[in-house]
């Protein structure tokens, strides 16, 4: 059953590029385009026509950078406070159901393809996720307890077939993702997963995540290289 409710785009740009390195963050560094990851970013999602609202989830020291005309929201200091910061405030914005799109900026070059998949399985799905076949051979591995690759052994090779790699935007019902992370706050042992659905899937275990096709060139940018 289809059901429409109004989509709100949360994108997060909250790190501090640690690993890219720099002076400026690199959602703010600059494209050969002339605009910088941010505002390629915010361009996409208001390019579509499935979004109503885009709001930036950014880290207080360089929130004045972000574009006028957007909602601005101070990041965590983790991606998943960062998250749930932004679900709170748009709760407490939005009184009925929305759609909660969360999407990396460091993934600028979401197509319009990927938004309107996606846009088209949050009409009949509570959860949505964008992910790629795995191409490479995948190693499951021990460790010794050092972080040295030297002391890592091979266990298992996973089956190819059943391995994805996961890419953003991931979206869901409000209600939905509000209730996983509320669950997931009264964790003791502390939130492990990397990424939203991932506080679904653990801590919603009922709820169905439909995966849709993503794109090779839905790259992150993590590293210096990538840019």
């Amino acid at each position: 059953m289809k059901a429409t409710y109004p989509n709100i785009a949360i994108l997060l740009a909250g790190g501090e590029s640690k690993r890219v390195g720099g002076d400026i963050p690199k959602q703010l560094r600059v494209l050969p385009d002339g605009r910088t990851v941010l505002q390629t970013c915010i361009d996409a999602f208001s390019e579509c026509p499935a979004i109503d609202d885009v709001w930036v989830v950014m880290h207080s020291d360089w929130i004045s950078f972000v574009p006028q005309g957007v909602h601005v929201i101070e990041g965590g200091r983790e991606r998943w406070e960062s998250s749930y910061k932004a679900i709170q405030a748009v709760s407490r914005y939005y009184t009925d159901e929305v759609n909660v799109w969360i999407h990396d900026v460091a993934r600028p070059f979401v197509s319009q393809a990927v938004l309107r998949r996606v846009s088209e399985a949050i009409q009949t799905y509570e959860a949505v996720s964008v992910a790629v076949p795995v191409t490479d051979t995948i190693y499951q591995v021990q460790s010794s307890g050092s972080s040295a690759i030297a002391d890592l052994t091979l266990q298992s090779i996973p089956t190819r077939s059943t391995l994805m790699r996961a890419q953003t935007p991931q979206v869901f019902r409000l209600s939905l993702i509000r209730k996983a992370f509320e669950q997931a706050m009264k964790d003791l042992d502390g939130i492990q997963v990397t990424d939203d659905a991932g506080i679904v899937l653990t801590y919603m275990p009922l709820a169905t995540i439909h995966i849709v096709a993503g794109e090779e060139t839905n790259r992150k940018i993590t590293f210096r290289t990538d840019l």
